[in-house]
């Protein structure tokens, strides 16, 4: 156990991350049921290590593409925002959304040419206020709900708890390519 706690210490030594109480566990947190707690506590680590990759960076970083078929950081940025706020909306309200919404957070739901080419031109910042906006609401929806409705099915064969699960797992995929993007970024 002991080496499993050097190699994780060492990762977020080189991923130049830290945490603040220097402990590695996923607990629940505080004001939510435990299972629902629990995945609020992974996709807040998520979030924090994600942001913490991209909070420095300039606008050419942002918008740059290493290839023709590849997706920038602030696209990606944004596909993250536009995933969770779809994903919230169908499961904490129940409803689809907005046409406002949808202009404003969805734009990024499907990675394309037509995303590619809007979003440019975008400080980091902009991204990351849009994630602390649909996150807040996240947690907020989040805290209305409980273990029993989390292992519900939303519908045939998937539950709430793989929904908010698919959402994490989405988020850990894009901090990969991200991290990629940053590793072809011209010197």
């Amino acid at each position: 156990m002991k080496t499993l706690k050097k190699k994780i210490a060492l990762l977020l030594t080189c991923l130049s991350l830290s945490l603040a109480n220097g402990q590695y566990e996923i607990e629940p947190m505080e004001g939510y049921t435990p299972h629902i707690g629990v995945m609020v506590s992974m996709l807040e680590d998520l979030k924090e290590r994600i942001t913490e990759q991209v909070k420095d960076l300039d606008q050419s970083q942002i918008d740059f593409l290493y290839d023709k078929n590849a997706n920038s950081i602030g696209a990606l940025m944004m596909h993250l925002v536009s995933t969770e706020v779809y994903y919230q909306v169908e499961t904490l309200e129940g409803r689809q959304m907005t046409e406002d919404e949808q202009t404003r957070l969805g734009v990024a739901g499907a990675l394309n040419d037509e995303s590619k080419r809007n979003l440019k031109g975008k400080p980091i910042q902009h991204y990351l206020d849009l994630w602390d906006e649909v996150r807040q609401k996240t947690l907020a929806g989040l805290k209305t709900k409980d273990d029993k409705w989390f292992a519900s099915n939303v519908e045939d064969g998937i539950n709430y708890h793989w929904v908010w699960f698919h959402v994490m797992e989405h988020s850990a995929n894009h901090m990969g390519q991200i991290a990629t993007i940053k590793n072809r970024l011209p010197e």
